[in-house]
């Protein structure tokens, strides 16, 4: 049974953090003393697996997982604990009248110590690095566990891993494959996900039951998941109190005065508790929450309650949703409706909007003044977000229950309308001139099976494909391009780059040949021109970013490997694949246009680049490079992509991302345009590759 191979994360070496008893023997069965810091015990349990320990492995990141979560417990329960013990006093006029409030805050800190340091230590031991902060996130440690269990044939524990990892990962290809050849194996398998919120299954099965009609199990999942909403709000807003970052300078060197740096800290705190409304909303390792959530319990369950009768129940749940959407007719309407159900057996006045939707809606909206109001007075940028989309219904379960149909005309409604999808922000067009009559044509959009898509040949030629691996050889970097990061998709290959600049100034030291390193240049000022006039854009096309990268696949980690060397995803929008969503906000480059792809190579083993559906499962297209071969693409949502495995040997590629706006032009290519014109000037290496189009093919 071949099962997919090692997942990918944040590999990090930490010999001299590992817990005694891992270094020692492998083993994490120490449970005495302060809780072992969740990092160590994963790099531990990566480090078995790594090293055919599968056991060690598995009892390694289920210690990790389980430290992880008794760390947040052990911080909620202290700061809880303090909160009642130490109230925060009011500062009171004149000299020394700050002195009660500060003291309190004192010893409130030290409480918490106090309460922490005999389960967790020193705080210092559990700051985690970002990556493997992001490995958590995305539940990577999941993945390992699913390997290490199928190979201690536990197919149950396997099953159960690979599920919660592919919850928050829907865009794996092969995981669910996976998931079906454990079902085949063990027979019938409850697949659960052990990173559930329970708020959010409680609220997926009161929808699911309103949609059956079953409106008494509905109301009683909805009322749950009420409950362990507002529970989990609080926690929400506890955890927000932990250390923050300050991004803009290093702490150690911070000369900020006493009420400048309670500000700072204190922004960041006010910004994270009053974004728990976008967690809670949030399925475990998506982006993008679910729109309009709070609100859409109350008014599932106004309708819910009027079916089965308790008009009260209806009424006070309209009230509530009308809170975060005073001017929706429909529900506006609904409320009349109720009240008129009610008269004559008590004043429908009496029955008010429910206490905690006030609670917090009063809260947020305090924190919503005061982040702006202090984002203008401290220099701050402060863009407050929609939370309250009420045409955001973006989960299958949200669309308009089929009982509505059956309703009289004049009962009460439900409307949970889709949101419209978006209108292209220009004229799409194809089938320009190709400029060079030695390219030559293979696909358009429709032969591609999508849109804004073209697939060229002999953009460039083979003694040009071998001048520039050349090249590459002499420029690249480990991890150029990717922060660092030398395998930023896959541990199963190694990632090399170099930008046009660096080229250029690796030519003009005589560290490459200069004529090789203007190559680089000239060709994706080639493949430019091409995009530009193919597409038939009506503006200047920019580049956004040149980046020639080789990905080499490494010895020893293929075998049996299923997963991708680039996963999919869009080129300036957060891909969604539950909601069939493309979601253009920060941090996508969501002023990116149109991408393009020219392969130097095909000497290499898998690495073929793939179109999906929004789904980033159903593959619509796929190419394999060859030299010369170009692929390109519009960048939105319309056209997710990534690239399968190489699974032996180099790919190599020069990746293109242009812009139609010119304020979004990439910086080091107008620096590179500098140092051709000084070149140019000082005739020390004019172009002499064929870059000038010919006026028509």
């Amino acid at each position: 049974m071949a099962f997919g191979s090692r997942p990918w994360g944040a590999l990090l070496l930490l010999p001299l953090l590992l817990p005694a008893a891992c270094r020692a023997g492998g083993g994490c069965e120490r449970e005495d003393g302060p809780l072992e810091p969740f990092d160590a015990l994963y790099t531990t349990g990566v480090e078995a697996y790594y090293g055919g320990d599968f056991a060690g492995a598995a009892r390694c990141l289920e210690r990790a997982l389980r430290s992880r979560r008794e760390l947040r417990d052990a911080r909620l329960r202290c700061r809880r604990l303090c909160r009642g013990q130490v109230r925060l006093a009011v500062p009171g006029p004149g000299a020394g009248g700050d002195l009660p409030f500060f003291g309190s805050v004192l010893r409130r800190a030290g409480c918490v110590r106090r309460c922490e340091e005999p389960r967790l230590g020193a705080a210092s031991r559990h700051r985690a690095a970002e990556e493997v902060r992001a490995d958590f996130q995305r539940r990577v440690p999941y993945s390992y566990l699913q390997r290490a269990y199928i190979q201690l044939n536990k197919l149950e524990e396997a099953a159960n891993a690979a599920h919660t990892f592919f919850m928050a990962n829907p865009e794996h290809m092969e995981i669910q494959q996976d998931i079906e050849n454990y079902k085949n194996t063990a027979g019938k398998v409850s697949l659960i996900d052990r990173e559930a919120k329970q708020h959010m299954e409680d609220y997926s099965a009161g929808v699911k039951h309103y949609d059956k009609e079953e409106y008494e199990l509905a109301i009683d999942f909805l009322e749950r998941a009420l409950k362990g909403y507002y529970s989990e709000d609080e926690d929400c807003q506890i955890m927000c109190e932990g250390p923050q970052r300050f991004e803009e300078h290093e702490y150690l060197e911070y000369k900020a005065g006493l009420y400048e740096a309670i500000a700072d800290h204190y922004m960041q705190v006010l910004a994270c508790k009053h974004d728990c409304v976008r967690e809670l909303a949030t399925r475990s390792g998506r982006i993008s929450p679910i729109e309009n959530f709070l609100p859409l319990h109350y008014d599932y369950l106004q309708f819910a309650y009027y079916r089965v009768g308790d008009y009260v129940k209806a009424l006070e749940c309209a009230k509530s949703y009308l809170l975060f959407h005073p001017d929706d007719e429909d529900v506006l309407e609904n409320a009349s409706y109720y009240e008129g159900l009610l008269e004559g057996t008590m004043d429908p006045d009496t029955v008010k909007p429910r206490k905690e939707a006030k609670t917090l809606l009063r809260r947020h909206k305090l924190e919503s003044h005061l982040l702006q109001v202090t984002a203008a007075g401290l220099g701050y940028t402060y863009t407050e977000p929609n939370y309250w989309n009420r045409y955001g219904a973006r989960q299958d379960e949200h669309s308009v229950p089929s009982s509505i149909s059956s309703e009289p005309e004049e009962g009460p409604r439900l409307f949970l309308a889709k949101k419209p999808m978006p209108k292209p922000d220009r004229e799409l067009k194809e089938g320009g001139p190709l400029l060079y009559s030695d390219v030559k044509f293979v696909y358009n959009s429709q032969q591609l099976n999508g849109t804004q898509r073209v697939l060229l040949d002999n953009v460039i030629s083979e003694e040009q494909c071998r001048e520039l691996h050349r090249v590459a050889s002499g420029i690249m970097l480990a991890g150029d391009g990717y922060r660092g990061k030398t395998s930023p998709h896959t541990p199963n290959e190694r990632f090399e780059g170099a930008t046009v600049l660096k080229a250029l100034k690796y030519g003009y030291e005589g560290r490459v040949p200069l004529k090789s390193a203007r190559l680089f240049y000239d060709i994706s000022e080639k493949a430019r021109r091409i995009v530009e006039s193919y597409f038939m854009l009506n503006s200047t096309l920019y580049f956004s970013y040149t980046h020639l990268v080789c990905r080499t696949a490494l010895s020893g980690q293929q075998e049996r490997r299923n997963d991708l060397s680039h996963p999919i995803h869009a080129d300036n929008c957060l891909l969604d694949p539950e909601a069939n969503e493309c979601w253009k906000e920060p941090p996508a480059y969501t002023f990116r246009d149109y991408s393009a792809l020219l392969y130097m190579n095909a000497d290499f083993e898998g690495g073929e680049f793939i179109f999906t559906e929004m789904d980033a499962k159903t593959v619509t297209a796929s190419i394999k490079p060859k030299c010369g071969r170009m692929i390109s693409f519009s960048s939105g949502g319309e056209n997710p992509h990534g690239v399968k495995a190489v699974t032996k040997g180099q790919r190599c590629a020069v990746a293109l991302w242009f812009t139609l706006d010119p304020l979004y032009r990439e910086l080091e290519r107008i620096q590179a345009d500098e140092v051709i014109a000084m070149l140019d000037q000082e005739h020390l290496g004019p172009s002499e590759t064929n870059i000038n189009p010919k006026d028509e093919l």
